[in-house]
């Protein structure tokens, strides 16, 4: 039988475990909400928080803001976001291309002066004569649909998260157009292993992007 005192001090043990353990659970929670929030990386009025880099010469490739988006013409470059670098996230932003335009979305960029070739591509194009369309990951999954015309603004999201499938840690890819899932798409060659930071391309002179509304989600390591 325990004494009236040790019953006490039993008792105020378990209390203080369960106020931790509630402690715990309210930090967890807290962590969880904060990296599921919606984040936005474009102000709507400047281009604060994003560089260019120019691929075809100095001043062939132009980035600018109009009426709330970010617009790109001119030869190739790569605007990017220096703010990161990000691992597993959803990422989204609308989106309107010219006729016959071309451009793409970027995730796992590296941190400076990224190059076509540099991440994840998901793909901007609707009447472009490359068939690859909006909505593919380029060279790994290709969409041959248009899914949205010219000159109409679209919403083109990428899910991102590594983790582990069949004893080996992999980006899983789910791309989403419209609010319409397309496919998850598992890299097994994980091409871009690190994480990284988000572009938009410009394609070429014949091309005109528009961006706005640029968000991210950040989600949790995967176990």
């Amino acid at each position: 039988m325990l004494s009236t005192i040790h019953r006490s001090a039993w008792l105020l043990a378990l209390l203080g475990l369960g106020l931790a353990s509630a402690a715990n659970a309210e930090q967890k929670a807290s962590d969880t909400a904060a990296q599921s929030e919606w984040v936005s990386l474009f102000d709507g009025k400047t281009l604060s928080g994003w560089e260019m880099s120019e691929m075809a010469g100095k001043d062939t490739s132009k980035w600018e803001v109009k009426d709330g988006a970010l617009v790109g013409t001119g030869k190739a470059s790569m605007l990017y976001s220096p703010k990161g670098d990000y691992k597993n996230f959803r990422f989204r932003a609308e989106i309107k291309i010219n006729d016959h335009g071309n451009s793409g979305m970027y995730v796992h960029v590296p941190a400076k002066k990224p190059s076509f070739s540099d991440g994840y591509e998901i793909q901007i194009n609707s009447t472009h004569g490359d068939p690859i369309k909006t909505g593919s990951v380029y060279t790994m999954v290709h969409v041959y649909k248009q899914l949205v015309p010219p000159d109409e603004w679209f919403t083109q999201e990428v899910e991102m998260v590594v983790k582990n499938y069949r004893g080996k840690v992999l980006p899983h890819i789910k791309v989403s157009v419209n609010g319409q899932l397309l496919y998850e798409y598992i890299d097994h060659s994980n091409a871009f292993p690190k994480a990284g930071f988000f572009a938009f391309q410009q394609h070429d002179p014949g091309s005109i992007v528009q961006v706005r509304k640029v968000e991210v989600m950040e989600l949790p390591d995967s176990k």
